[in-house]
């Protein structure tokens, strides 16, 4: 994971990581196959960037052992993405006509022909098929025999300190296939560190903010504290609750009844529901009914400590507790992976689909886009576009290091969310007022300065960049029809004249310092385990506040499902349906005070003071009209009702 939960909650970054993960390519549609030998379709992708002559180390041992997927391109992959894109715009005939789970797999799946005849052939090469789905079939074996089925050679190489496992050249099948093949992953195994445990850990200790806080944005001053920008600022919100957020997001009545939402997360958090109904309780929500929180687990977990198992479980805890405080009616259905790696995750995410758990589906994870490999890219868009034919729609949140380049170095977006398939969620900082008044929002990016040692002064104000909504233009995923005028020039053509995608779509409430508050059952340091509460942001709050307001707008819609929301989202720029956030929303700068425990539990090892900028996210900006920092806006009042008229 990109960052423990403690991190999280301080507000250091949110959105929690895979070691490896895909991105998406253009629109999901699998590259044409060029014949790169007799009688063999080249699987692009398949060979990983950092797999370069140079880094060469020599062939892998030929007994040395691979565990691959082989997924599946089904009868007509075209055809899957067209029909994906027009059930899911507005425009089309077909907006709307979905169709159900099994007869998206009749129309597009793998026929039994095809997975018999990829059987045999992984068979026939000395592959053992060790389980097989209807969107992958999975081996093991020797590297000679992978080198034989996929008619590549495998290598070791240097990846940064370390030595990994590749294919010298693309992998490849036979063109007697027809085409059965979509990918294939698994014959590079950076990072797999095979590690895990039949038990999940105990919760992560505790994690408490200190005081004094503000009620609602501004209603505290910290008047004997420096001034930032000209003026007194006012303390941190104690968390911002779901009657809050209703009122920012133009909830109206609606409530989510009859809209199912899922949330797909690694692993499982022990005390979910004991949490999530001691927390409605406490803070006003209508108490979760018999049946409306539900779990799909899988049979075990692995990479319990590579992956900081504990460290999800605040990320379920925040994803449910929001949801439900938004939609109090949905209900919610919880996919946990069996780890935090790609083929796990995948596995929640076809859950979903495959049984089409939910019409909405919340997402609180990604990695950087350099990470991506193309196999898993075409992986994941699968399964992205088998839930926009059935009527699914997919959020994921945008990241929180901004453009990553205080992170990683380098330029670029997160992914999945840079798929052309799913709903990008980016992060504001929100001010509501008195009376859960809506005041304004500017893009999340965040400054810190700490207090001076004689009180008087912030240290190097404003400080540097700390955490900012992920944002900025894929390098490689083509421009989607949706974003076309829309999306300025500029942005879209950043890495490529032909355009590109740009994320976030749309965006809301992330800002730790303008926070939520959740409640979960922590660690304390006599070692008991108690219920407890605290401030926490991130675009894994914006993912899953988005998607309750998705379930809002469904109801609106008399309940039928909105799917793949990105062509009506964007269909609705520029009307008065969204806020239209920027980074200077009062004309001068925006700032709070923030007051932290130093051990992060209590004040015997002193408090820590700081200032927190707002609307500072790295070199990203929000400005008026479309932005790499919130995309078209945050829903304002219209927005759940603008749905009924499609």
């Amino acid at each position: 994971m990109r960052s423990n939960r403690a991190a999280l909650r301080a507000g250091v970054s949110m959105a929690a990581t895979l070691p490896m993960i895909a991105g998406a390519l253009a629109l999901g549609i699998p590259a044409a196959h060029a014949a790169d030998a007799p009688a063999r379709d080249t699987l692009a992708g398949t060979k990983p960037a950092w797999a370069t002559a140079k880094a060469d180390k020599g062939a892998t041992a030929d007994s040395a052992q691979v565990h691959a997927r082989v997924y599946l391109a089904g009868r007509d992959a075209t055809g899957l993405a067209a029909y994906a894109k027009a059930v899911a715009d507005p425009n089309s005939p077909a907006y709307g006509k979905y169709l159900s789970a099994k007869q998206a797999q009749a129309r597009f799946g793998a026929t039994k022909a095809q997975v018999a005849a990829v059987k045999s052939w992984l068979a026939s090469a000395g592959l053992k098929v060790t389980g097989t789905t209807q969107h992958y079939v999975s081996v093991t074996g020797d590297v000679a025999a992978a080198e034989k089925a996929f008619g590549t050679q495998l290598h070791n190489y240097a990846k940064g300190t370390k030595t990994y496992r590749a294919p010298s050249k693309s992998a490849s099948a036979p063109t007697s296939l027809d085409g059965a093949v979509l990918t294939v992953t698994g014959l590079d195994n950076a990072p797999h560190k095979a590690a895990s445990k039949d038990q999940l850990p105990p919760p992560d200790a505790v994690f408490k903010n200190s005081g004094p806080f503000s009620s609602y944005y501004g209603s505290n001053t910290a008047s004997t504290l420096p001034s930032a920008y000209g003026k007194k600022i006012p303390y941190a919100v104690q968390g911002y609750t779901g009657k809050q957020l209703r009122a920012a997001y133009g909830a109206g009545t609606y409530t989510g009844k009859g809209v199912r939402i899922a949330i797909t997360d690694a692993y499982a958090s022990p005390t979910i529901a004991y949490d999530a109904a001691t927390y409605a309780k406490a803070h006003g929500d209508k108490a979760w009914k018999t049946g409306q929180l539900t779990q799909v687990l899988p049979s075990g977990y692995t990479k319990t400590e590579e992956c900081g198992a504990a460290g999800w479980y605040g990320e379920e805890t925040l994803d449910v507790e929001a949801v439900h405080a938004v939609a109090p009616d949905a209900n919610v259905t919880y996919v946990g992976g069996a780890s935090c790696y790609d083929d796990d995750l995948l596995d929640s995410l076809s859950k979903v689909v495959d049984n089409h758990l939910a019409d909405i589906v919340s997402n609180s994870w990604g990695d950087i886009e350099a990470n991506q490999t193309p196999d898993l890219a075409a992986a994941y868009d699968q399964v992205f576009q088998f839930g926009a034919v059935e009527g699914i729609g997919f959020y994921f949140s945008s990241g929180d290091n901004g453009d990553e380049v205080a992170n990683t170095g380098t330029k670029q977006v997160d992914t999945p969310a840079n798929s052309a398939w799913v709903t990008a969620v980016g992060g504001t900082s929100l001010a509501v007022g008195k009376g859960d008044k809506y005041l304004w929002e500017t893009g999340w990016g965040t400054e810190k300065a700490m207090l001076s040692d004689d009180g008087k002064s912030w240290t190097g104000f404003p400080g540097a960049f700390t955490s900012g909504a992920g944002g900025g233009t894929s390098k490689t995923v083509a421009e989607p029809f949706y974003q076309k005028g829309v999306v300025p020039n500029a942005l879209a053509t950043a890495n490529s004249p032909a355009g590109n995608r740009v994320v976030p779509d749309i965006s809301a409430i992330a800002d730790p310092n303008t926070g939520f508050k959740v409640g979960q059952t922590q660690t304390f340091p006599d070692g008991s385990q108690q219920y407890s509460e605290y401030r926490i942001g991130g675009t894994s709050l914006a993912a899953p506040v988005i998607a309750a307001v998705q379930a809002l707008a469904q109801e609106a819609r008399g309940g039928k499902a909105i799917g793949f929301a990105n062509p009506s989202i964007y269909s609705k720029f520029g009307s008065r349906v969204y806020h239209d956030v920027t980074d200077n929303p009062t004309g001068s700068g925006l700032a709070v005070a923030r007051v932290d425990f130093a051990n992060a539990f209590d004040a015997s090892d002193g408090l820590l003071t700081s200032v927190r900028s707002l609307g500072k996210d790295s070199s990203l900006s929000a400005v008026k009209g479309y932005d790499d920092v919130t995309g078209v806006g945050t829903p304002a009042n219209g927005y759940v009702e603008s749905y009924r008229k499609h």
